[in-house]
This record gives structure tokens, C-alpha cells and sequence, in this order.
């Protein structure tokens, strides 16, 4: 039970410090939509979420209402399309007909987007993953709120090269198909290393086949009440400054669990998991580098910044879990580089580059997110930077991925404007030298020692 003390204190955190929901995310299994008919599979999947998810947006209003919460997104996540389409599409255009079908039903229910179209190929691809990941830029060009994600690699499966590869094709490609508009289709397009199956955060949400037939997740963001905490102890030492993350990551996964419990109750649908990531937007004090800064650093970047920014993820874990029995999805510090200011203003400081990045996601929850890149590099460079990111996901045993995007016509020094949560970014340059020969060997790279583990 939540005492007045505790709702004044919610309520100040609303107000003034950007606590919010960020998602409510419905998970709909599309297994039972499989069908050899392609007009029946897409008549069934149109049906299927419009009948499951026909109250999720009047409900994650009412709840804003009730409780006073900001609940910025209403998302679906389904089952992956490769697995659903495999039996119905011949080619790419039909699993386009799939996409588009996901976009109707998303804007016939109200949602903001929707995730699962989505390919599973960290160890070798079926004829209908590798037809999928073909149909990707076509399909991200003609919608509007579907979202797509590929999984190329697991600790236990190791890094699929051959997927890696195919992979920095289709995002040039898909670059190309939106190059009138900033590129703007690789915002909705991720690739993963050990993607979770209960993710409400997009790109990369999709309804894993463990899951039930139906699913509520939630995701809770709160970069500026945990700058607002820690500003109350600068000076004070690491013990002071840990406990002080703890039980802010605390209240704020408190505030997510109340949402997901009362979004569960009144949908009937079960409650899956809480996701307490620090999810920042590129408003003014909703910032992780701002969280870093206050740590102690002059800028992202600065040297120190991967200890603090373990010591940030460690702690906001610590703090979720004793919130909540079921955190999951990714679950720490999200450090994207045109949503959040901060990170905007130390890559114009110089202060950050594509390699400390990389450094970073060893200790952060996911890994290279919208990151800005000239329009002219080439596909297999971007491959070699998916593979550097798989791999450390793969070794770490942890979930790493990849949202770049070249911006067709652009070069370092200029900016790229995305819009709304997306935000802005400064195009940051990428190590000029080849990878040609390492991407096209093809084949696997075996999982670590560690990974056998039976």
C-alpha cells in the first residue's frame, strides 16, 4: 500500500522530474494465425489483435486518469512474423502484405506502434527468416508504426555471420527507401545479440513463443528523478551515492508495477514483467548523460564514464528487483544518442565517439542505439559494427543490439532531425579503414566456452 507520504512523493517525482510510464506494451501470440492461405493469415492476424487489443489505449488513458501517471506510449508486440508467415509467403511482397496488415490493425486500435516483425537467425536461417529480412525495407517504407528486429547472435548459439552480413545490406537499403525523409526507417529497425522475449521497449519488442497467448508489459523511465536524488549527496562517497540509485530505481519500478497490476486487472490479461530501464527523451532534465555528469564527469565520454555507468546499471537493478518479482525486458541504463541531450551535446563536445560507445555498452542494458552515420558508409562496415556489438552480448552473456542510421546525403558535422521522442543527432564519423574480407567469410562464429554449461 502506498502511504500519502509516498503519493506526494510520486506526484513531485510526475511533476517535476519527468517520471513516467513510458509503455504500456500488450504481447499477442500469432501462433494460432498460421495458415497456408496468405489473404486468411492476414485476414486472421487483422482480427486477432484488434479483438485482443480493442481496450488497450481507452484503458492506459483511464489509468492516467485514475492515478495521475503520464503513460507516453500504448504499444503491441507479436509473435515473430517470420514464424507466422513462413507457412503463407512465397516471397518478400507477401510478407510485406504482413507488414501492412500490422500497420491497419495498429491504427485501427490506437496504438503507437507495433513490434514483431521480427526475424530469430542466431544460429542459420529458414527460407522464410532469410525471405523476411529481405522484405524489411520495403515493408518499414510502406508503414508507419510497425517496427522490426532481427536476433543474430546468443551465447549459446554464437554470432550468425551470415545474418551479420545480410544485415548491412538491408539497413543501407532500408536508408535508401527513405533517403526524402532522413533515413528515417532505421529508427524502427534494431538488430540483437540474446534478445529478451518480454521486451516492451521498441524497436526491438517482440512476443516471444514462451510467452502466453496474451501478455501485459510495462516499461517505466525515470533518468530525471534519479538526477534530482543524486544532486542531494554530490561530494558524498560511492556507498552514499549506490544507496541513493537504489531506492530511487526503487520507487520508480513501484510506480510501474502499480500501472502493469491495474492495466492486467481491468484488461484481464496477465501482468508479465516490469522493464525499469532509464530511458531518456530529449527533454531538458530526462537525461542518463545528465545522470553521469552528476556522478561526476564533465562530459559522457570523459574518462571514468564505463565505471559510472556500471555502477549507474548495477544499482537501478538492484533497486527494480526488490520492487517488483518480475523485471524483465532489458532492465538498466539505455544510452541512445539523439534521445537524450546530454549524449547530443558530448558527441558535439567531442567528448564522445562511436568507439567509447562501444566501450560502454559492455556495462550498459543495450548497445548502440540511434546512432547517426553518414550516408556513404558502407554496408560491410556496418556489418563489422553489428559483429563488434554481437560479440559483446555473446562473451558477456548479456543483451546488446544495434540501431544505425546512415542518413543518405549527409556527412560528419551535420544534423539529422528525427522528431518527437526520436529527437535530433549529430551525423558522428566511423573508422574509415575496411572489414571487406572479415565480413565475407561467412559462416558462424562458435558461442564462448562458457556458454556449455549442461
Amino acid at each position: 500500500m502506498l502511504n500519502i507520504f509516498e503519493v506526494n512523493e510520486t506526484n513531485k517525482m510526475i511533476e517535476k522530474e519527468n517520471l513516467d510510464v513510458r509503455t504500456i506494451t500488450l504481447g499477442i501470440s500469432l501462433l494460432d494465425c498460421i495458415d497456408a492461405d496468405l489473404k486468411i493469415c492476414n485476414e486472421k492476424i487483422y482480427n486477432k489483435i484488434t479483438t485482443v487489443a480493442k481496450d488497450l489505449v481507452k484503458t492506459g488513458k483511464e489509468i492516467e486518469k485514475d492515478f495521475g501517471i503520464p503513460i507516453v506510449n500504448k504499444r503491441i508486440s507479436v509473435t515473430p512474423i517470420a514464424l507466422v508467415g513462413g507457412a503463407a509467403c512465397k516471397m518478400s511482397d507477401d510478407f510485406v502484405t504482413l507488414a501492412k496488415t500490422l500497420d491497419r490493425a495498429a491504427t485501427d486500435v490506437g496504438v503507437n506502434l507495433i513490434g514483431g516483425y521480427s526475424a530469430l537467425v542466431s544460429k542459420g536461417m529458414t527460407h522464410a527468416d532469410e525471405l523476411l529480412i529481405r522484405s524489411i525495407p520495403k515493408a518499414l517504407a510502406e508503414t508507419e508504426r510497425v517496427c522490426s528486429s532481427v536476433n543474430l547472435g546468443s551465447t549459446r548459439t554464437g554470432i550468425n555471420m551470415d545474418g551479420v552480413r545480410l544485415m548491412g545490406e538491408i539497413i543501407k537499403e532500408t536508408a535508401e527507401l527513405t533517403k526524402d525523409r532522413e533515413s528515417v526507417s532505421c529508427m524502427k529497425l534494431v538488430v540483437f545479440c540474446n534478445a529478451p522475449d518480454d521486451n516492451p521497449f521498441m524497436a526491438g519488442a517482440f512476443h516471444g513463443v514462451t510467452e502466453a497467448d496474451a501478455i501485459i508489459n510495462v516499461g517505466v523511465s525515470g533518468p530525471g528523478v534519479v538526477k534530482t536524488a543524486l544532486e542531494k549527496v554530490r561530494g558524498e562517497n560511492f556507498e552514499v551515492l549506490c544507496e541513493t540509485i537504489k531506492k530511487t530505481a526503487f520507487k520508480v519500478t513501484r510506480v510501474g508495477q502499480l500501472v502493469a497490476q491495474e492495466a492486467s486487472k481491468r484488461l484481464h490479461i496477465p501482468f508479465g514483467i516490469v522493464d525499469l530501464s532509464l530511458a531518456p527523451t530529449p527533454a531538458v532534465g530526462d537525461s542518463v548523460a545528465d545522470i553521469l555528469c552528476e556522478i561526476g564527469l564533465e562530459y559522457a565520454g570523459a574518462p571514468g564514464t564505463t565505471a559510472a555507468l556500471a555502477l549507474l546499471n548495477d544499482q537501478v537493478k538492484k533497486g527494480g528487483v526488490m520492487a517488483s518479482s518480475y523485471v524483465g525486458g532489458l532492465s538498466g541504463a539505455f544510452i541512445p544518442v539523439s534521445e537524450d541531450q546530454g549524449m547530443i551535446d558530448a558527441v558535439a563536445a567531442g567528448a564522445l565517439t562511436l568507439e567509447k560507445l562501444e566501450a560502454m555498452t559492455c556495462v550498459c542494458s543495450v548497445g548502440l542505439d540511434m546512432l547517426a552515420v553518414p550516408g556513404d558508409t558502407k554496408a560491410t562496415t556496418i556489418s563489422g559494427i553489428i559483429a563488434d556489438e554481437m560479440a559483446i552480448g555473446m562473451v558477456n552473456q548479456k543483451t546488446t543490439a544495434v540501431r544505425i542510421i546512415p542518413v543518405i546525403g549527409k556527412g560528419v558535422g551535420e544534423k539529422v532531425e528525427f522528431g518527437g521522442l526520436f529527437g535530433y543527432a549529430p551525423i558522428m564519423p566511423v573508422n574509415p579503414y575496411s572489414c571487406d574480407a572479415f565480413i565475407g567469410r561467412g559462416g558462424r562464429i562458435p558461442a564462448p566456452i562458457h556458454s556449455f554449461k549442461n
